[in-house]
């Protein structure tokens, strides 16, 4: 029997794939290291997938919109890695993920407001969009617990 596949967002499995260049690895820890020794996680960066470089300039979504902080309209590369995603997750039946929170692709529940200030609204990320619409259950970095209560009921 084929095991269950997790995506988990690859800045978190410290790959430097943010807008920075940089990662938000949380590899150490047990619950994610149980996941990768179990061989059950596929590592994906919508962004990156959406042709976006690293380094890159940070974005925010404003009116449906993704912006960089150049006023540059990225949508279409956000839309992009959102509808690689789900290529990604259908192919291998992915009913669990585990994102990245306050990314414009990645962030449930809340999202930077598109003023480049640090102020979060009530939102959801492209991907994470693309994501719940489809069914696939969401966890934040800082949901671990609760991921791997649904991952290992």
């Amino acid at each position: 029997m084929k095991s269950q596949k997790i995506l988990i967002s690859a800045c978190l499995l410290g790959h430097d794939v943010k807008y920075d260049g940089k990662n938000n690895s949380i590899l150490e820890n047990p619950f994610i290291k149980k996941l990768l020794s179990l061989d059950m996680v596929i590592s994906f960066c919508p962004e990156v997938e959406g042709g976006l470089p690293i380094p890159r300039l940070k974005s925010e979504i404003i009116n449906n919109k993704v912006i960089n902080i150049e006023k540059k309209d990225v949508t279409k590369e956000f839309l992009l890695g959102a509808e690689k995603t789900l290529e990604i997750v259908q192919k291998n039946d992915i009913k669990i993920a585990i994102m990245k929170s306050k990314s414009p692709s990645c962030g449930r529940d809340f999202i930077y407001d598109g003023r480049f200030t640090k102020s979060l609204i009530q939102g959801d990320g492209v991907t994470v969009r693309a994501l719940k619409e489809i069914g696939v259950k969401v966890f934040m970095e800082d949901e671990l617990e609760e991921a791997e209560k649904n991952i290992f009921k």
